[in-house]
């Protein structure tokens, strides 16, 4: 019969427009068995357009409150001076402008008891041009920073009055003034542009700067000069304007912002972690792959009388592939379609949860684009675990079909079917690094993960192996656990490669937390200083390096000059115009950085090459730079490097590298200068006050209070503290990608309940047939759950080694650390794979021991 062959002309077209109709007809019957294959698609799925979309939400919610973050249209921001009166007047040419300065500082109870580190704001008359600042008695700020009755009025967060137990209407020593707290700052339009902070907000009038002493020559104060221009500007226009600033003031050394980039660090932060979810999304879509493959697989199974009668019927099998492709291009359609709606949502709830949390609102929305990427993701990924064993059907004869109750061994598609799935996951790849942040970081994640697969596949077979070659055991139980781990159709590739991919990314990342959690607690507080002493003028250093001395005579000091320098050019090619060697290593050249100048070179630092300059050196500006900044940016020795500092541009040749030891947190620059190259410029001081051994805290408190007191404008930052705040964002960090990551365990679960699922049928003429021949329900489920308990241990041990080299190489090759491997996280890892392949096991083993065997021996 050749009811399956059509005629020549529109042969292709009509062959599977009748494979299609043939498909329809099969799915008639409901979707039972592929419920796994629909939610580990639907889940991948939801994670990457969901993260993708709540991503853009954030920079567009960002976008659009740019200029109240940003505090104007355009922020022109300058180191350690004011604007020149020129340049302000070119400011106010463009619209109204508005002065603040921000720098840290020390405030101090009126008895002098206490004190703390502050993140200090002064703000004039005009502050905030967008936005507003809500105050908790509603008062207006002008009024709150007000002078009453010879003290200047000052606006505190709520955390500053808890840490030094006052309350509104109590005064603080502010340098060498004392200022009333007037109000509680509740919300700060522009909190969002001023990255990391180290203390509370205390917020004061610039008129009061200069009562405080702590404006000096060299003093660590950024002056932000914001321009709100009437009417706004487009994002084009605000561009042109940035240009002409710097073209016609090249030595301003100012850094200049718009409202489109307000935050561009918190935008590359939500970028890179966007890019890290989408890739844990992807992984989750593998995992599921893996769950696509085994309800292909078992589905195709039950479908052997069905196939066998096509193909008796004159069917090729190439219109039996076609007809399951169609079926299974539907189902990961459902399953797509499911998790781009979980996914268009997300945005939505996003914005419901964070409304408090964040200082501004998301933009939730539907975004196609992002959506589109999802249901891209989720059509390759279906597409490369489904050709294989589509394209093994294609050639198993009918016979075969009719005959073979378990699965034979493992038999190679036609070179066709192997080489779409090749350029399938290629295409999955390519997209993947293509539209990631950082590309090499996303190139490395994919090599590993694929590696990660390919010996998943081989520790699957290696443990069928050893277990068909395995002597001879006394007990029934574990005997017949090991052959049904070697046996015709055996679970243990599925289990191993449904947990194996998502325990070794748990794995990974609680190593890399728990790493770095250990050097910022141990490592670095056994090497770190206790105290960082920062605008210390050169007037008053040696008496307040003979105040340390004398309260803390065993201590190590250690002092060097301290200014602030942002990178112009290299060689010749402006800074943000420079392509560094490695993608996203261009940090050095963001924003500002601290430099120094030394005769002799660093404790912390050893020449990695060059030579250092003498003593006396009084040629040519030199300077030393990190071994491995150079790297990434491609420097060499004699390359040439202008930095503009305090207003001026001064061009050095590199002389040497230095390899910096930061994680000892000791004082450590970038970049160090001969001293021949900032002769005469005013700055100040920073100075490291340290023990070889624990102190106890009154100890540093009680210095913390003296220097407070003698030198009330030189900032103290306690190591410790923070180390402590750090570690807190750590942990929060950590837990939220704990919990991004989870979406690939949840994943592995529906994986290993799909792979259990699959194999039911083949167990339930296991059980039956052994219930017959005499064996116990007891005895089986002993067998049973040793079987699962031992492919559980096996994983868990491939976790731990593929985790952990993951970890190494991320802790040690990325951020230069160094790397402990942690039997907590072993033990733990071991337990969830034990709990999860034994306990998903045994309750379908359950199940099965519950058949009657007489409706099942009549079917045999």
């Amino acid at each position: 019969m050749s009811g399956f062959v059509p005629g020549h002309g529109r042969a292709g077209n009509q062959t599977f427009a009748l494979a299609a109709r043939f498909a329809l007809r099969e799915l008639r019957g409901g979707l039972k068995g592929f419920y796994i294959f629909i939610a580990c698609i639907a889940l991948g799925v939801a994670a990457i357009a969901g993260v993708t979309s709540v991503s853009r939400a954030l920079t567009e919610g960002i976008s659009r409150e740019g200029q109240a973050i940003l505090g104007g249209d355009l922020s022109f921001s300058l180191i350690h001076r004011e604007a020149e009166p020129e340049q302000i007047d070119f400011l106010k040419s463009l619209g109204t402008v508005s002065r603040a300065a921000t720098l840290r500082a020390m405030s101090r109870k009126a008895d002098s008891s206490d004190q703390a580190l502050v993140e200090l704001k002064a703000v004039d008359g005009a502050y905030p041009l967008y936005g507003s600042i809500d105050l908790a008695s509603g008062q207006t700020l002008e009024a709150a920073l007000s002078k009453q009755d010879g003290i200047w009025g000052a606006a505190a967060d709520l955390a500053l009055l808890a840490r030094l137990d006052v309350a509104v209407g109590e005064t603080l020593a502010l340098g060498r003034t004392t200022v009333r707290i007037t109000d509680v700052i509740e919300a700060e339009p522009d909190k969002l542009s001023g990255g990391l902070e180290f203390g509370p907000r205390l917020m004061i009038s610039d008129a009061a700067i200069a009562d405080t002493g702590l404006i000096q020559p060299g003093s660590l104060v950024r002056w932000h000069y914001r321009v709100r221009m009437n009417p706004a500007p487009g994002i084009q226009a605000l561009e042109t304007i940035v240009e002409n600033a710097e073209r016609e003031y090249p030595d301003a050394g100012w850094r200049v912002r718009s409202r489109a980039n307000a935050s561009p660090g918190l935008q590359r932060s939500i970028g890179r972690f966007a890019q890290f979810l989408t890739l844990v999304g992807l992984t989750a879509l593998v995992v599921g792959g893996v769950g696509v493959a085994n309800a292909i697989r078992a589905y195709l199974e039950t479908k052997r009388e069905v196939i066998a009668s096509f193909k008796c019927l004159g069917a090729t099998g190439g219109f039996v592939f076609q007809i399951y492709l169609v079926q299974m291009l539907i189902l990961a359609l459902i399953g797509i379609g499911i998790g781009i709606f979980i996914g268009a949502l997300l945005p939505f709830a996003a914005a419901a949860a964070l409304s408090g949390v964040l200082p501004i609102q998301l933009a939730a929305s539907i975004y196609p684009a992002e959506l589109g990427l999802g249901l891209v993701y989720g059509l390759l990924t279906a597409l490369a675990f489904a050709l294989w064993p589509l394209g093994r059907a294609h050639d198993v004869p009918p016979t075969a079909l009719f005959r073979d109750i378990v699965t034979g061994g493992p038999k190679l598609p036609r070179k066709r079917y192997l080489a779409a799935t090749l350029v399938t996951v290629i295409a999955l790849a390519a997209i993947a690094i293509v539209l990631s942040h950082d590309q090499r970081m996303a190139g490395i994640y994919i090599a590993a993960t694929a590696g990660a697969f390919v010996l998943l596949v081989a520790v699957a077979r290696l443990i069928m192996f050893a277990a068909r070659r395995l002597p001879h055991v006394r007990s029934t139980e574990l005997r017949l656990a090991i052959a049904n781990i070697h046996r015709p159709g055996a679970l243990t590739p599925s289990v191993v490669l449904s947990l194996g991919l998502g325990l070794s990314l748990l794995v990974a990342l609680a190593l890399i937390d728990g790493n770095l959690r250990r050097e910022l607690t141990a490592t670095i507080a056994d090497q770190a200083p206790s105290f960082f002493f920062v605008d210390i003028q050169s007037h008053e250093r040696d008496a307040f390096e003979a105040l340390l001395q004398k309260e803390a005579p065993d201590a190590a000091l250690q002092s060097v000059p301290m200014l602030r320098g942002r990178i112009i050019n290299l060689n010749g090619v402006p800074a943000d115009e420079f392509t560094p060697a490695r993608d996203g290593s261009g940090w050095v050249l963001r924003g500002d950085r601290g430099i120094t100048y030394q005769a002799e070179i660093p404790e912390n630092s050893k020449l990695a090459a060059g030579s250092w300059w003498p003593r006396d050196y009084a040629g040519p500006p030199l300077l030393s730079f990190d071994a491995e900044a150079a790297a990434d940016l491609g420097l060499s020795i004699g390359d040439k490097i202008t930095v503009n500092v305090l207003g001026r541009e001064l061009t050095a040749e590199i002389a040497n590298f230095r390899d910096v030891e930061w994680q000892s947190l000791a004082i450590n620059f970038v970049m160090v200068f001969s001293p021949n190259t900032f002769a005469g410029a005013p700055h100040a001081h920073l100075m490291t006050l340290g023990w070889d051994r624990d102190v106890p805290q009154e100890t540093e408190l009680e210095i913390l209070k003296a220097v407070s007191n003698v030198f009330p404008t030189v900032t103290a930052i306690r190591v410790k503290d923070a180390i402590s705040q750090v570690n807190d964002l750590v942990a929060q960090l950590a837990w939220a990608i704990r919990g991004a990551s989870s979406i690939t365990l949840i994943a592995s679960v529906l994986v290993l309940a799909g792979a259990l699922a699959a194999g039911h049928r083949s167990r339930i003429y296991d059980a039956v047939i052994l219930k017959t021949l005499g064996a116990t329900r007891t005895r089986l489920i002993v067998a049973y759950g040793l079987e699962y308990a031992i492919l559980g241990l096996v994983t868990a041990l491939f976790a731990l080694v593929a985790g952990g080299i993951a970890a190494w190489y991320v802790i040690t090759q990325i951020m230069g650390g160094s790397f402990v491997l942690m039997p907590v996280t072993a033990a733990g890892a071991a337990l969830i794979a034990l709990v999860l392949t034994v306990g998903f096991g045994l309750v379908g083993t359950w199940r099965i021991l519950g058949e009657k065997p007489a409706p099942v021996l009549r079917n045999l």
